[in-house]
């Protein structure tokens, strides 16, 4: 896969060259894959949301570089406006940004403002109502007289119908009932499966980011610390844990099975792999 989003040296220092001046992202040197789900976790503070702003230019970097297919998205203030529209930023609780009469006049705002025709604002908003699981009978209502997990899902149409090549989605399970963050989770891996586009998911939820994620980014007082396989910074559990993070609850479960003689594999992330594991395990003992 070839890069499609690169970092360098990138830095944001709030208050510069004041009393209060503060680094809440310092050097940060990555690279994005297109197609890749990259899962963006770090205690609160850590510097991760300042990151996604910087990536899709809604916030100038102190100093470093943020390339997309190789350019610099800050040599212009029109380039900008086009990279908004390539890489799209869904907020934390983004259901506060909701403002228009309908649902389906909120989601047609970005496609509408992209200068596309009526014909084809019309097609993304079903499709992106689609993607959101949003039924068709809610397009015409007041976005405020839906459910929470409703709402949240109309936002993210309203990013997802101006078709981004990159989507950050920044805590967006956040406040939702399990029922409501299993939906979400699985209308996001199904846009991406049928989109192929590259997707950032900022999350405290380890369980989500394992069920998701390829590569795991782990910020920490601002830096990069970590960027590897989920499998591989998963494997990392003390040195997460003394950065404020915890290891998916099912993977410390297999793993005090592990110590206790039980044959299973090392790093066991979902509920799913230990399902699988343990019946096969139970049924090569003829006790299933």
């Amino acid at each position: 896969m070839s890069t499609l989003l690169k970092t360098e040296n990138l830095t944001y220092i709030y208050g510069r060259k004041t009393a209060f001046e503060k680094a809440a992202v310092r050097n940060v040197n990555i690279e994005i894959k297109k197609g890749e789900i990259i899962g963006v976790i770090g205690h609160t503070g850590s510097g991760k949301s300042t990151l996604m702003q910087m990536l899709n230019g809604l916030i100038t970097p102190t100093e470093g570089k943020v390339y997309l297919d190789g350019n610099d998205i800050f040599t212009s203030k029109k380039s900008l406006r086009e990279v908004r529209f390539r890489v799209g930023l869904v907020f934390q609780y983004p259901e506060n940004q909701l403002f228009e009469d309908t649902v389906r006049k909120d989601i047609s705002f970005g496609p509408r403002n992209m200068g596309l025709d009526n014909a084809e604002v019309a097609e993304r908003v079903k499709s992106a109502a689609h993607f959101a699981g949003l039924k068709d009978e809610l397009l015409d209502r007041s976005p405020f007289d839906l459910s929470g997990g409703e709402k949240r899902r109309a936002a993210i149409a309203g990013v997802i119908a101006m078709e981004p090549e990159i989507l950050i989605l920044d805590e967006p399970t956040a406040g939702l009932d399990p029922m409501g963050r299993d939906v979400l989770l699985s209308q996001i891996e199904n846009y991406h499966k049928t989109r192929g586009n590259t997707v950032l998911l900022v999350s405290h939820n380890m369980e989500d980011i394992a069920k998701i994620a390829d590569r795991v980014l782990v910020m920490y007082r601002g830096e990069a610390v970590m960027f590897d396989t989920t499998k591989e910074v998963f494997s990392h559990g003390e040195e997460l844990e003394k950065m404020g993070l915890r290891l998916p609850q099912i993977t410390k479960i297999t793993e005090s099975l592990r110590k206790a003689g039980v044959n299973l594999s090392e790093g066991i992330l979902t509920t799913g792999q230990a399902f699988a594991e343990i019946t096969s395990l139970l049924r090569k003992e003829g006790k299933l």
